[in-house]
């Protein structure tokens, strides 16, 4: 308990101190709006249970079936909020929509579009018309094959299009620029994050920055850190 809590403590205050940095800039963050997202991938129930009596909530899975056994041994803890961070199979939208409260990772119009059938399911079901899924897009920045995400071209028509979904709330872009990227990329990302929030009211967030790049991200505009071996330590 001692070290993820302290492991939680320590990003926190690093955070703290990247905002500090920018204090004297016109991006002006404060803590409280950068939002540590603990990615909890490979690592069992116990630990993110423990994290969760250190104060810590929000919790990024990128496996579907993994993630589904963590949230069904962890339905006890009232607070949890559970974001989907990995790629994702038209096949397995269902389930990450009856599950997830956050999807950072659409990147196609045909996810958004199944992921808004399945909310209305759920809304159907439940007799409640108030149940809606927060939604980023994930932008392929550094156009490396071998991760998801859309184009810049295609970025605004697909926000768009989730926007005019009923049961999606379009809060902003998420990214993962590659391995030492250069700050052009970084301040590619907030330019496109301040267009897309100067088009739509709902948009608040920009889910941009890890372990290794965290303080360029925070620099950067980046309201929501995806943390995980500084936190948990290094993956199974």
């Amino acid at each position: 308990m001692t070290s993820i809590k302290n492991n939680i403590d320590n990003v926190k205050m690093q955070i703290n101190q990247a905002c500090q940095q920018q204090s004297s800039t016109r991006i002006n963050h404060k803590q409280n709006q950068v939002t540590l997202l603990a990615v909890s991938k490979t690592k069992p129930a116990s630990d993110i249970e423990q994290a969760y009596n250190a104060g810590q909530y929000d919790f990024g899975e990128n496996y579907l079936q993994e993630a589904l056994d963590k949230i069904n041994n962890l339905v006890h803890l009232p607070k949890l909020c559970w974001h989907f961070i990995g790629p994702i199979q038209s096949n397995k939208t269902k389930q990450i929509a009856h599950n997830f409260s956050w999807v950072h990772s659409v990147d196609r119009e045909k996810i958004a579009l199944r992921l808004n059938q399945h909310m209305n399911e759920i809304s159907k079901s439940s007799s409640s018309n108030d149940t809606l899924l927060n939604v980023c897009l994930q932008v392929n920045i550094s156009s490396e094959k071998s991760k998801s995400g859309v184009t810049i071209n295609e970025l605004f028509s697909l926000a768009e299009t989730v926007n005019n979904c009923d049961k999606l709330v379009l809060r902003g872009l998420m990214a993962i620029p590659e391995k030492n990227a250069p700050k052009a990329t970084y301040k590619q990302m907030q330019h496109l994050f301040n267009e897309l929030k100067a088009q739509y009211s709902t948009v608040d967030t920009l889910s941009l920055g890890m372990s290794n790049d965290l303080n360029t991200a925070i620099a950067h505009g980046s309201s929501m850190v995806r943390i995980g071996s500084a936190i948990f330590g290094a993956r199974n």
